[in-house]
């Protein structure tokens, strides 16, 4: 079976984690095809926008829990070496140039939650589940925290990675974990028309929205008004500013 399978429509490209006996669990195998689809979206001139989804009744379940327990016997390096691959799947999410949607359905739970907060937007429906259970499992939710705490905050993010208690979307969407709810047979056309929303947007202008957004946490006011002149005038020389504000001038 093909671990991620993929479609491409209008500048979207939909990576659908096709687990959905294991409830979508990240395998190496899983994480390897997602970082090569990230790869695929990055080059591809095509791509707009990338969808992450999951196949069957959950988003994701977090780490294939076979793959973990055989880790136990593994050193320190080469697990460190693994857990790595998922953080730097993390990273490329927020570092591709172009805008990574969420659309969760069923449980995002442990590294499947990680998976989520690493998308620019999160769109869940009604009957979404979130949580970082690893505590229960004698674990700990340790790179996903990087996300979680920039997400949430310090209280709110030690309460749910402590606890490891599981927040339906509503509460999510309040304590900023998502960042739109939508009933659940409305859940896939509401995320892809809004993913052809941003695939219609200049892609220049997209692009320097995303990377000035997440260059700017954690920076002193004036640090970041001044990154901000900055993008502001290299975006006023590109091809895309230049059409939009004449043929707004035109209307």
């Amino acid at each position: 079976m093909t671990v991620l399978l993929s479609s491409m429509d209008a500048g979207v490209l939909s990576l659908t984690l096709n687990r959905p006996d294991k409830r979508n669990a990240l395998s190496a195998e899983l994480i390897e095809a997602l970082h090569r689809g990230l790869e695929r979206a990055d080059l591809d001139g095509e791509t707009r926008v990338v969808v992450l989804r999951g196949a069957g009744k959950d988003f994701c379940a977090g780490a294939d829990l076979d793959e973990l327990l055989a880790s136990a016997d593994r050193d320190v390096s080469e697990n460190e070496a693994a857990a790595l691959r998922l953080g730097l799947l993390f990273e490329r999410m927020r570092a591709l140039p172009k805008p990574v949607l969420a659309m969760v359905h069923g449980r995002a739970l442990a590294g499947g939650a990680g998976l989520a907060a690493g998308c620019d937007l999160v769109i869940a429906g009604s009957g979404a589940q979130f949580g970082y259970p690893e505590i229960q499992r004698g674990f700990v939710p340790a790179m996903v925290m990087a996300l979680l705490r920039r997400a949430v905050g310090e209280k709110v993010a030690m309460d749910l990675v402590l606890t490891g208690r599981v927040v339906p979307a509503e509460e999510a969407q309040r304590l900023g974990i998502v960042s739109r709810v939508i009933p659940d047979g409305e859940l896939e056309q509401g995320t892809m028309k809004l993913a052809a929303e941003l695939a219609r947007s200049s892609g220049s202008a997209l692009a320097f929205t995303k990377q000035l957004f997440y260059q700017l946490d954690g920076e002193p006011l004036s640090a970041g008004i001044a990154r901000g002149a900055r993008v502001n005038a290299i975006a006023r020389a590109t091809p895309d500013f230049r059409a939009a504000i004449a043929g707004f001038l035109k209307r």
